[in-house]
């Protein structure tokens, strides 16, 4: 069995459900002194309450609240007493994983072995807030998952260690971030125990081959079908349904003349829709309901 450095105390910065792991492998092999995560707590308390445990172990702040880990939440890290709340920690290094806020410099300069950062891309590819979203739209084989320390620019530091992954032809951006993390979760603990112990040196990127991702709206998602020419379109629009999925999803808006109404439709992956209000149904059985969508939707679902 490996033994790491349990005695080194750690904070880490994330949010969402991919980063539970991350979490119980820090508790595990490092002391883990605070966890910053942009969750609501009062959100996450109305909204999971009536949903059971099984969907609470999902947020960060249930996580922490159960395993009696101290958390923060927090919208910004500009506050002076949050700077000098982590200032009294007086910690060496600092772990960072879908935390959705930029670090601040006065924020980095507080660990003096830096803020190390799990990112689902292999860097210098895909940096930014969506690599997997981006990957999967680019029809890309391969992905993978970097380890890397933050500098001032966005994904720019240099590397401790990387290592691939297949994406699958049935990925979803939540099922491929879910391994991404997972794999990070595995490289971590050896990865941060050899740098914390000078065995192993960052590499910097080559920063001429970098490419970039940018933020999703909603109306990323909305798909004009009138402007569909469907040859060759019915495997990118398979692409977007899998990499928007759970969010922002892909929707459409048509007009049904039978009814007199506009219905908005979502598309699922594994070839369902969904119609507002609607339980998701196949495309086959879409089409048996919405016989004069056909002319519209055919070619494309078929």
């Amino acid at each position: 069995m490996q033994n790491y450095n349990s005695k080194v105390k750690i904070i880490f910065f994330g949010s969402s459900e991919y980063v539970i792991p991350i979490i119980k492998s820090l508790q595990k092999n490092f002391d883990l002194g605070l966890v910053l995560t942009t969750e609501n707590p009062k959100t996450k308390k109305s909204n999971l309450a009536s949903r059971g445990e099984a969907s609470q172990s999902y947020s960060v702040i249930w996580y922490c609240v159960k395993n009696k880990i101290p958390y923060r939440s927090v919208t910004n890290l500009s506050d002076p007493n949050l700077k000098l709340k982590i200032e009294n920690l007086k910690l060496k290094i600092a772990v960072l994983a879908d935390f959705g806020l930029i670090i601040p410099q006065e924020i980095l300069n507080i660990f003096p072995k830096g803020i190390i950062n799990i990112h689902p891309s292999l860097l210098p590819k895909y940096r930014g807030p969506t690599p997997v979203q981006t990957a999967i739209l680019n029809g890309e084989k391969i992905t993978g998952v970097s380890i890397m320390k933050l500098d001032e620019e966005l994904d720019h530091g240099p590397v401790l260690g990387q290592e691939q992954e297949e994406i699958l032809d049935t990925d979803t951006s939540e099922s491929l971030y879910k391994r991404l993390f997972e794999k990070g979760v595995n490289l971590l603990p050896k990865l941060l125990n050899d740098y914390l112990n000078g065995n192993l040196n960052p590499i910097a990127q080559n920063h001429k081959n970098a490419t970039f991702t940018k933020a999703l709206k909603r109306e990323d998602g909305y798909i004009d079908i009138s402007k569909l020419e469907v040859r060759g379109e019915k495997l990118e629009v398979d692409r977007k349904i899998r990499a928007y999925f759970p969010w922002p999803g892909v929707w459409t808006k048509l007009e049904v003349r039978s009814e007199k109404l506009e219905v908005r439709i979502k598309f699922l992956p594994g070839e369902k829709i969904q119609v507002s209000g609607k339980k998701p149904m196949s495309y086959k059985d879409f089409l048996n309901g919405y016989p004069e969508l056909k002319q519209q939707l055919g070619k494309l679902l078929e």
